[in-house]
């Protein structure tokens, strides 16, 4: 991971009442503050993305929830739902891009903004990971971006769902690294650090037996 060539994206990391139920939000949260603050002082650029359906339900995706009132359910436009939360509030010289679907880069600006920042290596977290974290995550490998996943800054609303996503990242993008926060900040640092790195398509199959046994070899701390 060449630091110069780097940045930090982050998915949909806001106010919306739905991330309340995502397994370990305030240890995401803390993780990624945590992460924020090590990029900013390394001069790494800031991305976040924020998900939003417009209040007049113009232009949402197929069967999206909506109120009795033909409001989204998700994400309204019209609330401060859709706002970042102040634990890992913007800086000005951060970039927010605005999405309104799962993947970051369905037309989006952020492919162009990462281009003109010259990057080729993205630190990845977020929220829901098997939605937007892994849609964002699919579509930066198909661009040719290297992708480093920090497990303990993703969440979904189940720990199964969380697993069996990180699992399929890790098997078919092949150039995948996996960290946790602490070890990527010792990695930041200069120090020694453990991590995951794919050898192989498909190396780590799993089944609904064995797959806690099968995620703990992600795991690094």
């Amino acid at each position: 991971m060449d630091v110069k060539k780097t940045a930090l994206l982050l998915i949909d990391l806001q106010k919306e009442g739905g991330t309340s139920d995502v397994v370990g939000m305030d240890g995401i949260l803390q993780n990624t503050a945590e992460l924020i603050r090590a990029c900013r002082t390394m001069k790494i650029p800031v991305i976040y993305t924020r998900h939003i359906n417009r209040s007049d339900a113009v232009g949402l995706a197929n069967g999206e929830p909506l109120n009795e009132d033909g409001t989204p359910s998700y994400y309204n436009s019209n609330t401060d739902s859709i706002e970042i939360p102040d634990m890992i509030k913007p800086e000005a010289t951060d970039i927010i891009i605005d999405k309104y679907r799962y993947s970051g880069f369905y037309e989006s600006n952020l492919d162009l903004m990462l281009k003109g920042l010259g990057v080729k290596h993205l630190i990845l977290g977020g929220v829901l990971t098997d939605v937007c974290v892994l849609a964002t995550a699919m579509d930066a490998y198909y661009r040719d971006y290297q992708i480093n996943i920090v497990e303990d800054m993703c969440g979904t609303t189940t720990e199964g769902a969380h697993m069996a996503a990180m699992l399929m990242m890790a098997n078919w993008i092949y150039d995948i690294k996996i960290f946790e926060t602490k070890q990527l900040r010792k990695k930041m640092n200069g120090e020694n650090y453990q991590l995951w790195e794919s050898t192989a398509p498909d190396q780590l199959q799993f089944s609904p037996e064995n797959i806690k046994e099968v995620f703990s070899k992600l795991k690094s701390n």
